[in-house]
């Protein structure tokens, strides 16, 4: 192989010599190609290169085929070498073809360089450019999608950085600001455009950015727009001078925190406001009425014959109900008077008076608007409102604070409900006493309950075709501890008023079938049960449980409902009566005859019994219209195969006028007052003893 040409590769930078045959193989290397390829000069010879080389670069290898299928020379091709420790090498080749002296082609030879840390330093290089161009591209991005607008101002107060958001917030064109532009340009012409609020100027902005860069830590500025949105501006100093400035639309969420407030003193349903707001009002009205030496009426609403029509219709009529008893009441007051939404069908009303007589007008006029007809969603309904009036006038020495007049309205609104409904009543002092006492009274009635102060009494329920006692009425009792025996008249209404009526009930229940269960043959006993007790979850399992404790038969059991449950969540009582009956218990309508509807029931419910209310038994021997009645529910009772009975026979003529009207059983004074359970069981134990001696 001629050699006279490798001094041509001379000038090249090479680490070592090498030579190929005519078929790539090698067949010379120099000796310092050992520290280099790390592996013996001996152990390469007759190899081809490509056995060691991992890789040629795409265009080095197209460059290094070409030039050997033309036998062309080829400079500075680069490959990447498998070195034996495992870690890669790049090697930058040259060689030249080489030709015996006949001209045949005999083989390349060339030089070799390991240009591995070149390439490594290059290879970084090119990536920490790479890394750069997409934390760039990154940053453009992040700034370009960001919610708030951004401008970077240097030491020397000169733009460096915006986005297109900041662009957007202040409505202008992309090319509208340059790299190095001043901020006082930028605010000129933000002032000139029109874009900030009248009355703001170059100068006030200016040192708004000044002020806050001087403050500690950021402070956000509120810069209002033409255009009534908000924008929040926070400035930050960054080290070694200049500042970053943020922008953020906070129109909406001013709103919404206007909403909230709003939300937190009003009524969702009627936006009026609450009893919060009207708390904060009437301190405010009522300062104002003295300074001006007037007065301020407080008056509390409540609507009657509200719940049978939400019950009746469904909650969206009755919101509409409320919305348009709202309205109403927003037409009836002066624009300085308040109308609130105190929770539920309660409403209250300030107004101002200059004395009480003005506070009745108002309150007379309220209750005739509100009681007028409605129209809604295709329903009528009616209803009616009573009223409480509590006053602080100038002659009084506008005493009272504004919790005090609540109050006061309050105590006179429960006269007004208690005189019937759809009036009003003032407050009066003795309406103070009357609650004071009321609530002494609840809380002695709780502490009753729990000290197991309360008796159930017995009167008996007695068969005319024989004259005997077949069953006994439970009547609860309270002995009071200075007062004696306290009327149920006294205690039955509070006690449905306070819910105590529910465990007062379950108690009276629970006694009655314990005592029943003693007493002799098939005796029944009659137990009253409220409206509340039906209503309450769970009412039919505490029956059940308490015939279970004291053994008595079902059968023996009649419970004694008004029309009232009927009228209240019918369907739900009715399904709970079903259950209660299928059992064996036996179910009685109580003051029949009383209500408007009290046949209609009949048809809706099977009753065992009803029992004519004692209002037809007073004047039935002298009246021939109230002996027709009693005629009448007799006859219709027979025909239903419901067993009547008659209550409050108090003489001889009245039974008598029973008795000829065909009545089946009867209850009252002139058989037997009621007894205490004790009496109540001597009654029965003697009918039996007589009873045995008849039949003996």
């Amino acid at each position: 192989m001629d050699h006279t040409n490798i001094e041509d590769f001379t000038q090249i930078a090479a680490d070592w010599v090498w030579e190929t045959d005519e078929a790539g193989r090698f067949t010379r290397l120099s000796p310092e190609t050992e520290r280099f390829l790390g592996r013996p000069v001996a152990d390469l010879l007759g190899v081809d290169r490509s056995a060691f080389a991992w890789e040629f670069e795409a265009e080095g290898l197209h460059l290094y085929r070409a030039a050997l299928a033309a036998r062309r020379p080829f400079r500075e091709l680069t490959y990447i070498y498998s070195h034996p420790d495992g870690a890669p090498r790049w090697f930058e080749i040259s060689g030249r073809p080489c030709f015996s002296a006949d001209g045949a082609f005999a083989g390349y030879r060339g030089v070799g360089s390991d240009v591995s840390e070149q390439r490594r330093t290059r290879d970084a290089l090119v990536e920490a450019h790479a890394e750069l161009i997409e934390q760039n591209r990154r940053f453009d991005a992040a700034l370009e999608n960001m919610s708030q607008g951004l401008c970077l101002f240097d030491a020397r107060h000169r733009l460096q950085v915006w986005n297109r958001r900041y662009l957007d917030m202040f409505g202008l064109a992309p090319g509208a600001l340059q790299v190095g532009m001043s901020q006082q340009a930028i605010i000129e012409q933000l002032v000139a455009l029109g874009r900030y609020r009248a009355g703001m100027t170059v100068d006030s902005v200016s040192e708004g950015t000044r002020t806050s860069l001087a403050a500690d830590g950021p402070k956000a500025l509120m810069r209002e727009l033409a255009d009534g949105r908000v924008i929040a501006v926070s400035h930050r100093a960054m080290p070694g001078g200049g500042w970053v400035s943020t922008f953020e639309d906070v129109t909406e969420r001013r709103r919404n925190e206007a909403r909230i407030v709003h939300m937190a003193r009003h009524d969702g349903l009627t936006d009026l406001p609450n009893r919060t707001a009207l708390r904060e009002i009437g301190i405010e009205r009522l300062a104002e009425a003295r300074e001006a030496g007037g007065g301020l009426a407080v008056l509390c609403l409540d609507l009657d014959r509200f719940k049978p029509v939400n019950d009746s219709f469904g909650h969206a009529v009755g919101d509409g109900l409320l919305k348009a008893v709202s309205a109403r009441l927003r037409n009836q007051v002066r624009g300085r008077d308040v109308v609130a939404r105190l929770g539920g069908d309660e409403f209250a009303v300030l107004h101002a008076v200059a004395d009480a007589d003005e506070a009745a007008a108002l309150a007379e006029r309220l209750i005739r608007a509100v009681s007028a007809p409605y129209r809604l969603d295709g329903v009528s309904a009616e209803i009616g409102m009573s009223v409480g009036i509590a006053l602080s006038l100038p002659e009084a020495g506008g005493t009272g604070d504004i919790e005090r007049l609540l109050k006061e309205a309050d105590m006179a609104l429960y006269e007004a409900k208690a005189a019937g409904r759809g009036t009003f009543r003032l407050f009066e002092p003795k309406m103070d006493e009357t609650v004071r006492e009321r609530i002494a009274l609840e809380r002695e009635l709780r502490e009753a309950l729990q000290a197991g102060r309360f008796e159930v009494h017995y009167q008996p329920l007695v068969d005319l075709s024989d004259d005997r006692i077949t069953g006994m009425e439970a009547l609860v009792r309270w002995r009071h501890p200075e007062r004696g025996l306290v009327s149920p008249a006294v205690f039955i209404p509070l006690a449905e008023e306070t819910g105590l009526i529910v465990p007062l009930g379950e108690w009276v229940l629970r006694q009655a079938c314990r005592d029943a269960a003693s007493w002799p043959g098939d005796t029944s006993v009659a137990v009253n049960v409220s409206p509340l007790q039906l209503r309450h979850r769970g009412f039919a399992q505490t029956v059940v449980a308490a015939l279970a404790a004291s053994g008595l038969a079902a059968a023996r059991l009649e419970l004694e409902i008004t029309e009232s449950v009927l009228l209240d969540d019918t369907e739900a009582n009715l399904e709970t009566l079903h259950g209660l009956r299928a059992l064996g218990v036996r179910i009685s309508m109580d003051d029949f005859g009383t209500g408007y509807s009290s046949i209609s029931y009949l048809r809706r419910f099977p009753f065992d019994k009803i029992k004519i209310d004692r209002s037809f038994v007073r004047d039935c021997a002298a009246s021939p219209d109230a002996g027709a009645i009693i005629r009448a529910i007799v006859g219709l009772g027979a025909s239903l195969g419901i067993t009547t009975l008659v209550e409050g026979i108090e003489t001889e003529p009245q039974l008598a006028a029973i008795r000829a009207e065909g009545a089946r059983e009867v209850q009252g004074f002139l058989f037997s007052p009621p007894r205490p359970a004790a009496e109540a069981a001597a009654l029965l134990a003697a009918q039996d003893a007589q009873d045995a001696t008849i039949a003996a």
